[in-house]
This record gives C-alpha cells, sequence and structure tokens, in this order.
C-alpha cells in the first residue's frame, strides 16, 4: 500500500511542476541578461507577475498529463511492458483525480487525501 501511495505521490508533483510551469509568465527580450550595473537592485525586483489558472485550466493540465502518459505507454507496450503498465497506472491516478476536481462542488474540499484510487 505504501509503494502505491509514493507512485500515486510522484505523480501529483509531477502534475503540479507541469501546472506551476503553466503559470510561468514568458520571458520577452527586455528581461534579458544584460550589464551588470543595468540590472534591478532589491529583493523582489526582478520578480514576474504569476498568470492566473482557474481550475478548468488546472483539470485540463491534469488530463493533458494522462494523455501523454498513455500515449508514452502505448509505445513502449511491446519494448517495455512493465514501464508501459506503469505509466498506466499513471493515467489513471490522474484521470481519476481530475474527474474528482470536476465532480467536487464548490465550497467543498477537493483535496487529494479524498481522491478515489482507480477501479
Amino acid at each position: 500500500m505504501k509503494n502505491r501511495d509514493r507512485e500515486a505521490l510522484a505523480v501529483y508533483r509531477t502534475t503540479l511542476a507541469a501546472i506551476d510551469n503553466a503559470e510561468a509568465v514568458p520571458v520577452g527580450p527586455s528581461d534579458q541578461a544584460g550589464a551588470i550595473e543595468l540590472s534591478a537592485v532589491g529583493p523582489g525586483r526582478t520578480d514576474a507577475q504569476r498568470r492566473l489558472l482557474s481550475e478548468q485550466n488546472m483539470i485540463d493540465i491534469v488530463l493533458r498529463e494522462a494523455d501523454e502518459r498513455r500515449v508514452a505507454a502505448e509505445s513502449l507496450a511491446g519494448v517495455k511492458p512493465g514501464a508501459a503498465q506503469r505509466l498506466h497506472h499513471e493515467a489513471d491516478l490522474l484521470q481519476a483525480l481530475a474527474e474528482h476536481a470536476v465532480l467536487t462542488p464548490p465550497g467543498k474540499d477537493a483535496s487529494l487525501a479524498e481522491t478515489p484510487s482507480p477501479s
């Protein structure tokens, strides 16, 4: 049981990183490194405002991550069946997470701890 929780935790962390990356603002030409004397001085001076993603945007990212794992599993099925099975399991975990988020009414806690495991 603990091993399955570690697997799920790793998948959720990877997906959170994908969401975090989606919130990043693209770097423009004015943000390029230059002469040290022209650089901003002081804590927080170079921080950029992050994009705010809607709940639907985040669910879409989770579903995209699940789809990517399914595609990778299909390509590995003949060569590495164990890895393909693991990727299918990860995709199922993410699918269940996305479905739980969609089915949870606003105002109710949709934490990962309450997420049902895929059947």
